[in-house]
Order: C-alpha cells, then structure tokens, then sequence
C-alpha cells in the first residue's frame, strides 16, 4: 500500500513488496490490510474422536483436576480398548487445555515486585557441570555461589563445591568486598547453609519463620550489619531475580569459553579469575543503576571473616582427628596433642602451635567418611606387623592397585604376619622415597613373575635412580667484561 501510493503502479508495488500481482490486486480491490480480512473459523476440519465421551471426561477433571491428559487418555484406554490411537493424545492435550481455560479451576498468579535501590541482595547456589570445565584435563564437578542485588541486577559468581554456610560465607564476602556497599537485607532460599530444620514436638524458634536461622548464619549478618531473611519454603520465585540470572550467567560463561576456544584451565584459582572478567564485563552495562544503589547502602566498614571454621581436637591414639564427623590422620608425632583443626570448604587444616603441619582435601558427600595417610603410620606398622591383618584402615594402606597386587602376590609364598611384613617393608620404602619408582618396580616384578621382596625392589629403586640420576651441566665461565661494555653503553 506505501508503494502503490508513491507511482500508483500495482505490479511495481507487488515486486517491491514481494507479493503476486493478483494477490496485491485483491487487497487494492477489497480496501483492507491482510490482517483484517482473516476470518475466524467456526468449523471443524474433521471430526473429533472424543465428542462421545467428553462429558465423562469432564467429569474426571471436575473430580480432579491434576489429572494431566496423558493420564485421561490411559483412562480412556482402559475403559475402551481399541477405541483411541497413540496419534490422538494431541488433540486430547488441546481440549483438556479449552475445558481449564473456560470452566476449569482458579490458578495461582504471581506478582511483580517493585524493588529498591540498595535494600537487598539475593544470593543462591547453581550447578555449572553443564560447562563442561576441566581442571588440568579432569572434568571439574562444582556449583557457583551466586550474589545478585535485584534493582540494578549487579552480580558476583564465585566456584564453590558444596551449597554450604563456608561456601555462603565466600560467596557473600567476595561479592561485598568487591561492591565496597553493603545492603540492608541479605535474602536466600531456605537451604541448610543459612537455616535448619526444626525437630518435631518444638516450637518454632523465630516468631513468623518456619525454618529458624543458623547461629553461624545469623553471626554472619551480624558481622556485615545485614538483616536475614529467607524465602517461603517451596516458594522459589520469591528468590526469583538470582534464580533467572543463573542461565543468562551460564549462557555468557560458555560463550567466553567459546572465544577462548579451550575449556581446560590451570587450576581452580584461572578458571575463578576467568569468571571474574566475565562478570566484570556484563556489570559494565549496569552502572546507572548500580550507581543509584550506591548511593544509598553503607559503605563497607568492616575487615573480611576468616572463611574456615577452627576447632580445638586431641590427636587420637590412631593417629587421627575428626572433623565433620570425618577422620583423617595426621603425622604420629602428634599424638595425644591438642591440635588446631581448620576446616575450610574444600580443605582440612591441621596447625600444632600455630604452625601448618598437615594439608588435604575435605571428604564430600558420597565420600568415605575417613582419609587416611599410610605415610603417618607406616613407622608404627612396621613395628607392629601383626596388627595390619585387622587394622580397621587396611584397605588405605595400598596407595593403588598395583601395591594391592604385590600384596596378593607376596602373600602366596608368605603366609600370615610374614608376608604383611615383607609387604609393610615396600610401603615403608615407598614413604620414605618415591612411592613412583616403588611402584614402578613392583610393576617390573608382577610382569616378569618374580618373587616379590622388599630388597628386590630396592635394587630396582636404586637402579632407576642411577640412570635417571642428576644430569652433568656444563657451566662456562662467565666473562665479566661484557658487563663493562653494558655500562660503558648506558652511560653513552
């Protein structure tokens, strides 16, 4: 119509716009825009298959409407056998669909909320397997602690591997320190990083809370002068603004690890900096308003929390601290002392007056619940070689396969506490050198069917080591006149 009322020509309006010449003709002729002369259609195309038992159908979703339309068919189906097709449950799908929108039941709606600036911050936990990120080629299964402050949508992301307080804490912090600002309320699901169950038969420790808070959680808030407060349990969209932002933060994450063209990373620590310039780079666009929130938050006036937990334990007659209902063995020297037990979120560290004196990762969810160090108790194993057939950790003493295998091996020609000796004494030449070339050995021992003895393998230990020995480097001397030229160049 634009063209036609430039030159008036109707076949060079329909070339410009696309169309057939009859058709544009029609519309001229009709005087209408092709949207107004659609007409609704009030008839069926073909018959449908469920008129004679729509009222019973109705019926059904009276009585219950949850019923789903996957269910009424199978209903129908087994009231009727034969009478319906797979290739039906469609048009099933689209009446159900009609009959709710006309007659069925009231649906809960949701609301919009205003939200103002700097009054609170969300913050939750999402997986980010699906990025398929690998630490020095191994798949790195972990979740992102995500702080998001609704008004603006600025946002923080920081790795972390469970959804608990320590990870909460690190999260929190990193995004506050980051922001310089602090909110006046802190917002988060009801996970047990920030609240707890109450036990049946008490009453409810927070008036108007139905999940009370966490001491540690509520020290937290404390600390930063934040108020908490959590969503309704099972009411995942009152926590909505972090909840929405985790695709769009997964979405630009894969596409800068797209550009970067690897998804293999260093260490922890380069895959969080790489993070962090993402992060960077989409707060860029949030400024006008991130700029009225901080107008109006208080100024971060506060020192950062240490982000482990400490505990005060007795090193057990085992050689062993618990921590988190876990155990794991520390250096025997310690035993009996009072050691400090730090408990970060993926570590355990143990410091003995103050001084680091074991470091290992933390046990997970899924893992055994013990972590135990043949190198801290093997001196004693070898003293006492009849207590290993029974020791409670036997299965931690064989560091991979193949020592399992020497130990098989050595137990066919030694029986009983013979034989866990010989096997102690190529542990404990393990701890004391390379547990690399001890296995190496015991490799050489089991293909070649040899026997397997503790000064067998030593040969080969001290073979390997005299060919693989410290290399001779030919140093020349350095001539130091050259440096006098360099001077004599500088002051030129």
């Amino acid at each position: 119509m634009e063209e036609l009322s430039k030159n008036g020509q109707v076949g060079q309006a329909a070339m410009k716009a696309g169309i057939d010449r009859k058709t544009a003709r029609r519309y001229v002729k009709a005087g209408l825009l092709p949207s107004e002369t659609a007409q609704s259609r009030d008839w069926r195309t073909r018959q449908d298959p469920f008129a004679e038992d729509w009222p019973v159908i109705e019926g059904w979703l009276a009585a219950t409407p949850e019923l789903d339309a996957k269910s009424v068919f199978e209903m129908l189906c087994e009231a009727q056998a034969g009478k319906y097709e797979p290739g039906q449950v469609r048009t099933l799908q689209r009446g159900i669909r009609r009959w709710r929108a006309a007659k069925g039941p009231e649906r809960e709606i949701f609301f919009g909320q205003e939200h103002r600036p700097g009054e609170a911050a969300q913050t939750d936990f999402t997986w980010a397997t699906e990025l398929e990120v690998t630490i020095l080629g191994q798949a790195f299964s972990h979740m992102l602690c995500v702080f998001v402050l609704p008004y603006s949508n600025w946002q923080w992301a920081v790795v972390c591997l469970t959804e608990s307080l320590m990870a909460l804490r690190r999260g929190l912090q990193a995004a506050l320190f980051n922001l310089g600002r602090i909110p006046t309320f802190h917002q988060t699901d009801n996970s047990t990083a920030a609240t707890h169950r109450i036990p049946q038969g008490e009453g409810q420790s927070v008036p108007g809370q139905k999940r009370p808070f966490n001491e540690e959680y509520v020290g937290l808030m404390r600390h930063f002068g934040m108020n908490p407060r959590t969503t309704e349990v099972g009411a995942k969209e009152q926590n909505g603004d972090v909840e929405a932002s985790h695709r769009a933060l997964k979405y630009r994450l894969n596409q800068a690890l797209l550009r970067r063209g690897s998804r293999d990373f260093s260490s922890e620590l380069a895959w969080q900096v790489f993070i962090d310039e993402a992060v960077r780079k989409a707060n860029t666009t949030r400024s006008t308003r991130l700029g009225e929130e901080l107008a109006v938050m208080r100024v971060l006036d506060v020192a950062k929390l240490p982000e482990y937990r400490e505990e005060t334990v007795t090193v057990s007659t085992w050689s062993t601290v618990r921590a988190k209902h876990c155990a794991y063995s520390v250096p025997s020297r310690l035993r009996g002392e009072k050691v400090q037990v730090r408990v970060y979120e993926d570590r355990i560290e143990v410091r003995y007056n103050d001084t680091p004196q074991m470091t290992c990762e933390r046990l997970r969810a899924g893992d055994k619940r013990h972590r135990i160090d043949y190198r801290h108790v093997i001196w004693s194993l070898v003293r006492k070689p009849g207590a290993f057939a029974r020791y409670v950790y036997r299965e931690e003493m064989f560091p991979s396969l193949v020592f399992r295998c020497a130990y098989d091996a050595i137990c066919v020609n030694n029986a009983g506490t013979a034989g866990d000796l010989e096997y102690l004494r190529i542990l404990h030449l393990a701890a004391g050198g390379s547990e690399a070339d001890v296995q190496a050995a015991l490799e050489l021992l089991l293909a070649g069917k040899s026997p397997i003895t503790c000064d067998a393998v030593k040969i080969l230990v001290q073979a390997h080591a005299g060919v693989c020995g410290r290399p001779d480097v030919a140093c020349d001397a350095v001539d130091l006149a050259s440096y006098d030229t360099l001077l004599e160049e500088v002051a030129l």
